[in-house]
């Protein structure tokens, strides 16, 4: 609730001397003989004068409240101003069930649970800035564009799996598709973050040719690599169907992934496990932060309307009452 123009208050302390000017007032009169028989007496009404006093400085007092313009609130919002732009590459290659992770009570878990976690931290920390998901393997995905709507971008991220895009790593593609998602962004600033655990494999356009371009659009590209040193537990079955691990080498080109942020101005991380992988991102966040005002708005409902139909009830109520059972006989 809030008032548009709270000043108009300030007539509410003409009141009690309204209320005083208002008061009932004895006039001379002449006695008459058996007035108290007369069938229409009005001298026991004359304690309920008040009445009609107290109707009209209602009246008065939700005129003036009516006038300060009483609102209330039904929608809460932001309005954005110049904040990030930021697109989330993330591999969801085969090779991201690896389970060289780990979850908070220490039972392993694989690279992409791993991504899903730290990256639901780290959207919570970008309250003002557009998010976007891209998901790529064989080919790139846009799974989210763009969005303030944090919630719908986690719900898209939650529905990442392993198997929804035909097996291989196209990092280049993924790093053009994400560009295409930011080019037409007027944000201050734009930012892609790239996750992988592989090497460049498919695709028609290379990292390096990617990232020369992106370079040319101000964008500035983050890129991690995910998975332990040396060899990483990759789920198989036996040959009794027996749920087993099986030791596969952890190859990511981390000499292209440095080669891409340094040509765009970001930065590459190595991240070996969970936790490591949770600093990766809050350095990122730390890193990409804009000084910016994002202004909270209202949506206001007006309450002024309700209240001058209350006056006009008390008023009514009042010229009823002093015209009728308050009628003062002359």
């Amino acid at each position: 609730m809030r008032l548009e123009h709270p000043w108009f208050l300030l007539g509410l302390l003409l009141l009690p001397l309204l209320v005083w000017w208002w008061r009932p007032r004895t006039s001379p009169s002449v006695p008459l003989p058996f007035f108290q028989l007369l069938p229409d007496n009005p001298k026991g009404r004359a304690r309920w004068q008040w009445l009609a006093t107290a109707l009209r400085a209602g009246c008065v007092a939700l005129l003036v409240v009516a006038a300060s313009r009483p609102q209330y609130g039904t929608e809460e919002g932001e309005i954005r101003s110049e904040g990030i732009d930021i697109v989330l590459a993330v591999d969801i290659s085969g090779s991201m069930l690896a389970e060289d992770f780990t979850k908070p009570n220490g039972d392993r878990t694989n690279r992409l649970e791993a991504v899903k976690a730290v990256v639901r931290e780290f959207v919570a920390r970008r309250v003002h800035d557009r998010i976007g998901l891209v998901l790529f393997a064989a080919r790139p995905y846009t799974q989210c564009p763009l969005t303030l709507d944090h919630g719908w971008l986690l719900q898209n991220l939650e529905r990442a799996e392993v198997g929804m895009i035909e097996d291989g790593t196209a990092i280049g593609s993924a790093l053009a598709t994400a560009a295409a998602r930011l080019e037409a962004s007027d944000a201050k600033s734009k930012v892609i973050v790239l996750l992988t655990d592989g090497q460049n494999n498919a695709g028609k356009v290379s990292p390096k040719t990617a990232a020369e371009a992106i370079a040319k659009l101000g964008i500035r590209v983050y890129t991690v690599g995910a998975g332990t040193r040396g060899l990483a537990p990759y789920p198989a079955r036996d040959v009794f169907g027996n749920r087993v691990y099986r030791p596969v080498p952890v190859d990511i080109d981390e000499a292209s992934l440095r080669e891409i942020a340094q040509l765009t101005g970001g930065q590459y991380f190595r991240a070996t496990d969970t936790e490591s992988l949770r600093k990766v991102y809050a350095e990122i966040d730390r890193l990409e932060r804009t000084e910016f005002e994002a202004p909270r708005y209202f949506a206001y409902e007006e309450a002024y309307p309700w209240l001058l139909l209350l006056a006009l009830g008390l008023y009514g109520g009042e010229c009823v009452l002093r015209r009728t059972w308050l009628r003062v006989l002359p």
